[in-house]
């Protein structure tokens, strides 16, 4: 079904990235029952999906907010408060002090990190837990890019880097080793982890599994991790399990709503030029990489019109996928791409100095509100 300019959402600017209320609150039903039956808290992540005027709604679930940086930590103590969990892969002398000031817990990535700002730790204030991430010699990612366990990988402690004891201070570890996976996977990490650092899991207050715990998706076993999360409480009931999903919190909450500004038609497919950009604004699309979900749209069939999505910048990759239609597509028609709130905005860029996408919410009872549109002062604020 074309998307017809004059019918679908015609108060929504294009382009614009729509957080759909009733899909988060749907989503965020799921982690309250996770919550609920087994003993673990469930953070929000801000690398993945960090739309703080949706904080208000999703804090009435989650304990806190899990960041990468001193910026994404602040964003977590400002808008977002409870519990603050904070790992970066190497941390900076000046950012040290003042994460210790919003951090519940900070998490260092090498035994040399933990070294240099453990006296930091010391002289704090502010009663911060801290811990080390372990790298479980385990992910079912495919995608080297986001396979934080391959061969020689730079991220997590090894147990022979640790001997038998841990550092004096060390109070918890984290894992996170998963991306958009299943409760088997869930599971062989937890027996990772009883394998190469159960020697370690007494002296230890907190665990840290990360995030990728994808459980708002149809296909995730709930029930499932729910059991495996108790196992291993009862096996080792002095530690807390936290985790801290980011895309499953936003799965399926949201669309870019864009417009189609021009059509070039070619020998074998019609070029589809939007006022979107895949590099900008969904670069997941091309790193992952992934095929996009298009409202009405279909895979082509043989001897049907293929429709190649074209972004609005000059990269001349700047395009992905072919798509079938049942009406024609023309210009001023709007093209919604699905599921494009996590890992989305958190990683847009203005390259090209392209149109930004407005920030709105589509509301339960049907109403839009307009949280941000970009101007040309914020282009200009990114570039000196």
């Amino acid at each position: 079904m074309t998307q017809k300019n004059d019918i679908v959402f015609p108060n929504i600017p294009s382009p614009c990235f729509v957080l759909e209320e009733a899909r988060l609150v749907q989503n965020l039903a799921v982690f309250e029952r996770v919550q609920r039956e087994a003993p673990v808290r469930v953070l929000l992540a801000l690398k993945a999906f960090s739309l703080f005027h949706s904080f208000p709604l999703i804090r009435k679930t989650l304990h806190g907010a899990s960041a990468s940086s001193l910026w994404e930590t602040q964003l977590a103590a400002e808008h977002f408060g409870g519990e603050i969990y904070v790992y970066s892969p190497a941390y900076r002398d000046q950012d040290v002090p003042s994460i210790l000031e919003y951090a519940s817990h900070i998490t260092f990535n090498s035994v040399s990190q933990w070294e240099r700002f453990y006296p930091c730790i010391k002289e704090s204030s502010s009663p911060v837990s801290a811990g080390l991430r372990i790298n479980p010699q385990y992910s079912p990612v495919k995608t080297a890019l986001y396979n934080p366990c391959q061969p020689y990988t730079r991220l997590g402690v090894l147990p022979e880097q640790l001997g038998d004891r841990l550092p004096e201070g060390v109070e918890g570890f984290l894992s996170h080793n998963l991306c958009e996976s299943n409760s088997e996977a869930l599971e062989k990490t937890l027996s990772n982890i009883e394998h190469f650092f159960g020697r370690f899991l007494p002296q230890i207050k907190w665990l840290n599994l990360g995030g990728g715990h994808l459980m708002t998706h149809h296909e995730y076993n709930v029930s499932h991790a729910i059991e495996v999360l108790k196992g291993f409480h009862e096996r080792y009931p002095h530690i807390e399990l936290i985790m801290e999903p980011g895309s499953a919190i936003a799965w399926e909450t949201g669309f870019l709503l864009s417009t189609v500004c021009d059509i070039i038609p070619t020998s074998e497919i019609i070029n589809v030029m939007l006022d979107v950009s895949f590099t900008a604004h969904m670069p997941d699309c091309l790193e992952m990489p992934y095929k996009p979900r298009i409202r009405g749209a279909h895979e082509p069939i043989e001897g049907e019109k293929r429709y190649r999505m074209g972004g609005s910048s000059c990269l001349a990759g700047d395009f992905l996928g072919d798509y079938g239609f049942s009406e024609d597509l023309s210009i001023r028609d709007r093209v919604i791409f699905e599921d494009m709130m996590h890992y989305t905005m958190v990683k847009s860029t203005m390259f090209n100095g392209v149109v930004h996408p407005s920030i709105g919410i589509l509301k339960k009872d049907g109403t839009f509100d307009l949280w941000r549109q970009f101007s040309y002062e914020d282009y200009r604020a990114r570039v000196g």
